[in-house]
């Protein structure tokens, strides 16, 4: 699948905004303590994702009802769904000067009835002259994504023959349905009825 920019400009996946704001001291910080002394763009964008698939549990697997979706809110409670998870990496890639888009797949449930977007990102390293998707939703059993550049390892493996999509536009900011649903719902519980099931 051919990834496609939203915004032709890459700078525009380099922004700040109120969901990936990676100009928030806490965000800050963390990139600090990621980064170390090290400035290689290739070992940082590995350990901002392992450190948020790993130390950011996913709401559905912990039972938080907590809804969060502000990449800061995200890193101080260290909790979030996978759109959540995906502002946070988002920022945290951007404020270290990596452009990172967010992306979606359109999975079905176990019903085979469409479920939720699925939220994740795609980051260009410098020197790839390209994309490469990354999920950082968190591991359970029968999940095991992983950060890799050489072949996508997502947590859902996608079957097409089953009506599932992925979405290759990338986007600059997180789509306005999903950003609407993540702001308005009280609970996870209610979030899973709101969050959209088509883009």
């Amino acid at each position: 699948m051919e990834l496609i920019q939203q915004v032709p400009e890459l700078s525009a996946y380099l922004a700040a905004d109120e969901a990936i704001d990676h100009e928030h001291p806490l965000v800050r910080e963390t990139v600090a303590e990621l980064r170390g002394d090290s400035a290689d763009a290739y070992a940082y964008a590995a350990a901002a994702y392992a450190f948020v698939r790993d130390t950011i549990v996913h709401s559905a697997d912990s039972g938080d009802p907590r809804v969060t979706w502000r990449a800061s809110d995200v890193l101080a409670t260290r909790n979030g769904i996978c759109h959540s998870k995906s502002h946070a990496l988002a920022a945290l890639l951007r404020a270290a000067g990596i452009p990172a888009a967010l992306c979606y797949q359109g999975l079905r449930d176990d019903d085979g009835e469409p479920g939720p977007v699925h939220g994740l990102i795609a980051v260009r390293l410098p020197g790839r002259g390209r994309w490469d998707r990354q999920d950082p939703r968190g591991n359970k059993p029968g999940v095991d994504a992983r950060f890799s550049l050489d072949e996508e390892r997502l947590a859902w493996p996608l079957h097409p023959e089953a009506g599932d999509v992925d979405h290759p536009l990338l986007y600059a900011a997180p789509h306005p349905a999903v950003l609407r649903a993540l702001r308005s719902t009280e609970d996870r519980r209610q979030l899973w009825r709101t969050l959209p099931t088509a883009l």
